[in-house]
């Protein structure tokens, strides 16, 4: 069931979501209280679970991994036995950014991260390729990024 959040539950969540590094003081500031029942709130939100994890985003051409693929992947069936092994198998792999279960025409998508289309065809065939429950991947390579975000719309 979805939290009832409150007009400063939002206020705080849209100021850590654009920065997580913000200070106590800077955040109550910012929401209109003072630091205490600030930093009391915001502790609720995390024992409530509605903020999952604070961490850093970092920038991957930055750091020799430019190349985001997304792909597509087809599995041999679809029961549960296939599902489980291979969203286990695809937990371990750190290229990996995203995975989802999907309804349509494939069966998951996932956002893979790596150095170069060289280092994606390697990972795709001596790993994705190697799942058992995998019949086939298809590749799509993005031209632009066009938006980019990790903040949630807070209605």
């Amino acid at each position: 069931m979805p939290e009832t959040l409150d007009a400063i539950d939002r206020r705080i969540l849209r100021a850590l979501q654009r920065n997580g590094r913000m200070s106590n003081v800077e955040l109550a500031n910012e929401v209109g209280l003072s630091p205490s029942p600030c930093l009391r709130r915001v502790k609720l939100l995390e024992d409530r679970g509605v903020i999952d994890q604070y961490v850093a985003v970092l920038n991957g051409p930055a750091i020799g991994l430019g190349l985001t693929v997304f792909a597509r992947i087809w599995f041999k069936t679809q029961d549960a036995e296939t599902t489980n092994q291979f969203a286990e198998t695809v937990r371990k792999f750190p290229e990996v950014a995203e995975c989802y279960l999907t309804t349509g025409e494939c069966d998951a998508i996932m956002r893979v991260v790596t150095t170069d289309l060289h280092a994606y065809w390697r990972f795709q065939s001596d790993y994705l390729m190697r799942i058992p429950s995998v019949q086939s991947v298809k590749t799509d390579v993005p031209m632009e990024t066009i938006k980019r975000s990790h903040e949630l719309p807070l209605l």
